[in-house]
């Protein structure tokens, strides 16, 4: 994958037209992946995580799991034993606009993790959410399908895979 810096560059004309989105920089990275890249899956929760682990026992076929968890920094969506199930289950990483957990376990995990902050509290079990909808990372809209970049520098989310 090429660095977010090179792909921006080079896609000046994607970012005006909207089809290249820069996420604003919010995010703390875990896992041993300081990058990565996939089509994303999408979900929408809040502060329930049935969902997240649901997602991450199938298959990831180098999917990223982008989860919007509406912000909430009052508990964790994803902890240890789901970064062991995404590692498992071959997704090239998660994104979370929401907390993470177990912090030490995720960063011995394989797959790249971003999220607002670690929190120790863990999230309900409700089931409530939705799947493969239209989500936000703060300001920036994700469909499921979009292309995630992740690295560094950054998260782009695109409508077409870039080169």
């Amino acid at each position: 994958m090429k660095p977010t810096t090179d792909l921006c560059d080079a896609n000046e004309d994607n970012i005006a037209a909207g089809i290249l989105r820069v996420v604003e920089p919010m995010f703390k990275a875990w896992g041993k992946s300081s990058a990565f890249a996939g089509q994303a899956h999408t979900l929408k929760v809040f502060e329930d995580n049935t969902l997240v682990r649901t997602a991450l026992e199938q298959p990831g076929h180098g999917k990223v799991l982008v989860i919007d968890g509406g912000g909430s920094k009052r508990c964790a969506l994803v902890g240890g034993n789901l970064g062991v199930l995404a590692d498992k289950n071959g997704w090239a990483g998660i994104v979370v606009y929401g907390c993470v957990r177990d912090t030490l376990e995720l960063n011995a995990c394989t797959v790249g993790i971003r999220a607002l902050d670690a929190h120790p509290m863990k999230s309900q079990k409700r089931g409530s959410g939705h799947e493969n909808i239209p989500v936000a990372l703060g300001h920036t809209v994700v469909h499921p399908g979009n292309w995630v970049y992740v690295d560094e520098d950054g998260v782009l989310i695109s409508d077409n895979p870039l080169i």
